[in-house]
């Protein structure tokens, strides 16, 4: 089984690349840390991995917007090979503002040339940074990332992640094509856990629409998340370890998992 090769995209205030390489290769794979200005200056980079992977922070001190900047130079500079990338089968996540990039770059869902940019992550209800743990559960099978999970407990850290489509009919679009693939459920169960009706703050921390937490596109290979799967890939980062609440491992790494089975 070949050992695939991670590559992790940082920029200025990336601050969650290290420990997102360090979940990769905990996982099977071999990570490597590169500057955006490393794949601008030679975007045949590329070639040499298997997934590629933009993690959390502030890239650019979220100048602009969220993830802003970053997604301008990919959309920009690297289109073309971020598309060869994705024809051949490879893999893509973005995580947080990795997410907001991936949205804002194009990467993931094509924008239309007539009604611009199909979704947004916009800020939070609450006006704030929104750092707490947050239930998810897994929508549909289609997600590479995602596959044999149901359910995940995770951190969340960000003041702009809320989902909104561009209107009601994308987002029953996105529903059908079970692209909408991770959803905030209720910290304590209850009657909305399975369903679709809108999951109250704090437990949705940012108001997004159907309860997004995380989408994928159509082919299943491109997932975006707002939740840090790195944050909590051993027991012991479970805020009750020691009330014997954690699992035999962090829920998070069965993400990485799953893309380097996926990619060996």
């Amino acid at each position: 089984m070949a050992q695939p090769k991670v590559l992790i995209v940082r920029a200025p205030g990336t601050n969650c690349d290290e420990e997102t390489a360090f979940a990769f290769e905990l996982a099977g794979a071999k990570a490597e840390r590169l500057h955006i200005n490393r794949l601008l200056e030679k975007p045949a980079l590329f070639d040499r991995f298997q997934i590629l992977c933009v993690p959390g922070g502030f890239s650019y001190g979220d100048d602009v917007a969220a993830g802003r900047i970053l997604g301008n130079q990919i959309q920009h500079h690297l289109t073309e090979h971020l598309a060869e990338f994705k024809a051949v089968g490879k893999l893509i996540l973005g995580i947080c503002n990795g997410f907001q990039v991936l949205i804002r770059s194009g990467v993931l869902l094509e924008p239309d040339a007539q009604n611009g940019p199909p979704v947004t992550l916009t800020w939070n209800d609450s006006g704030k940074f929104e750092d707490r743990w947050v239930r998810l559960q897994v929508r549909g099978s289609k997600c590479v990332f995602l596959d044999g999970i149901e359910s995940m407990y995770l951190p969340i850290a960000h003041a702009e992640g809320k989902f909104v489509t561009r209107d009601e009919a994308l987002l029953e679009q996105l529903e059908a094509t079970d692209q909408l693939v991770l959803r905030y459920r209720p910290l304590a169960g209850g009657p909305d856990e399975n369903g679709n009706r809108a999951v109250p703050y704090p437990d949705n921390p940012n108001g997004s629409m159907a309860n997004t937490a995380g989408i994928c596109d159509r082919t299943g290979r491109v997932l975006g998340l707002m939740p840090h799967p790195e944050r909590h890939i051993d027991p012991t980062h479970h805020p009750r370890w020691t009330r014997g609440e954690a699992g035999q491992v962090g829920d998070g790494l069965k993400v990485f998992a799953n893309a380097v089975k996926y990619s060996s």
